[in-house]
C-alpha cells in the first residue's frame, strides 16, 4: 500500500512500479470537485478510483479500499486529504493497513520546477523538463491486533517517514544531494 501527501497526488501515477507488469493501482479520491479532476487524470493512466473522503463517503470509501487490499490489489492513500491539515497524516491509511494486513510503503515526490496551486494542500504540478524525483521509504507494518496507542505510534512513524522522504526528494530534485538516506530508493526522471 502506497502512502503519500495530497499535494503530490498528481505524480503518484509514476510511482507505481506494478504498471510495468500490467497491474493498476486503486486510489482513494475525494468526492469534491478537485478530486474529480485528479480522478479523471489518474483513470486515464489506467488506475481505478474509489471515491470517498473524511466529510463525504469516508467510511464506505475506506471499506472499499480494505476490500481491495484483501483481494490482493495495490492501493494508494493521500494520507492528509482531502481537507488537511496539510502534511498531517490521518488515521485512515493506518486503519486500512491494519485491517487489510499489508505494510505501508511511504512515497514522496518533488520537482525542480513546478506550479504550486493556492489550495489548502499547495497542490504541485511539475513543469515540462523539470527534474522529478520519487523516493520510497521502508515498509511500515501495522499489526492486526494493534490498539489505539500502537496505531498512533504507526501514524507518527508514517508522518516522520513522509516528512523525511519529502525533504529528501526536494533536495534531490534541486540537485542538492547525490546520496540518499539508507533504505530509500530514488527514481529520477528527466
Amino acid at each position: 500500500m502506497h502512502a503519500f501527501y495530497h499535494d503530490q497526488l498528481l505524480m503518484m501515477t509514476y510511482s507505481y512500479l506494478g504498471q510495468s507488469q500490467g497491474r493498476s493501482l486503486v486510489v482513494l479520491s475525494s468526492r469534491h470537485r478537485d478530486g474529480e479532476y485528479v480522478s479523471r487524470t489518474l483513470e486515464r493512466f489506467g488506475h481505478q478510483m474509489v471515491r470517498g473522503s473524511t466529510g463525504r463517503g469516508g467510511v464506505a470509501g475506506l471499506k472499499e479500499m480494505i476490500r481491495h487490499l484483501r483481494n490482493g490489489r495495490d492501493v494508494a492513500f493521500a494520507t492528509d486529504g482531502p481537507r488537511g491539515p496539510r502534511h498531517c497524516v490521518q488515521m485512515g491509511a493506518i486503519e486500512a493497513a491494519r485491517l487489510g494486513r499489508v505494510p505501508i510503503v511511504p512515497v514522496a515526490f518533488a520537482a525542480s520546477e513546478k506550479i504550486t496551486l493556492r489550495s489548502w494542500d499547495a497542490f504541485q504540478i511539475p513543469l515540462p523538463f523539470a527534474r522529478a524525483v520519487i523516493v520510497y521509504g521502508g515498509p511500515i507494518d501495522v499489526p492486526f491486533d494493534a490498539r489505539r496507542q500502537g496505531m498512533e505510534m504507526k501514524r507518527r512513524a508514517l508522518q516522520d517517514a513522509l516528512d523525511s522522504l519529502t525533504g529528501e526528494a526536494q533536495a534531490l530534485a534541486r540537485g542538492d544531494r547525490t546520496e540518499t538516506a539508507a533504505g530509500h530508493r530514488p527514481r529520477v526522471a528527466r
